[in-house]
């Protein structure tokens, strides 16, 4: 009997970086669905928990950092795994996603051969991905 996929929610409002995220995890054997912006993303997560969430800091309406501190302060969701994602790599924005309850965090543009390698570690336990 096989394992079933780890499931990978990606949260963001580029097109093409859902595309390309879409594309490099789903070739890696993950099972993958997406949300353009947080109020999709919470109705997916509702229906369904994924394994994981690559959230975009930048979202229209709800930004990703508040959906993560809505994400892990409740019960049902809090053991999700979040990686945030973000185009403004600023000095500190690591620390403002880890104190808002990201277990990791990747810039953009992602990088399609490091991407399955930081997705595995941080789905297999091994901390902080950067």
């Amino acid at each position: 009997m096989s394992t079933p996929k780890k499931r990978i929610l990606v949260v963001d409002d580029n097109p093409r970086n859902l595309k390309l995220a879409f594309d490099v995890l789903e070739d890696a054997d993950y099972e993958v669905v997406e949300a353009v912006n947080a109020e999709e993303a919470q109705s997916m997560i509702d229906r369904n928990l994924p394994d994981l969430i690559l959230m975009d800091i930048a979202l229209p309406g709800m930004d990703g950092l508040t959906l993560t501190r809505k994400i892990k302060a409740n019960e049902r969701t809090k053991h999700i795994r979040i990686i945030a994602l973000t185009a403004f790599a600023m000095k500190g924005d690591d620390q403002k996603a880890l104190a808002a309850g990201c277990d990791g965090y990747i810039t953009k543009p992602i990088d399609i051969h490091q991407l399955p390698v930081q997705v595995a570690e941080i789905l297999g336990g091994s901390g902080f991905a950067s």
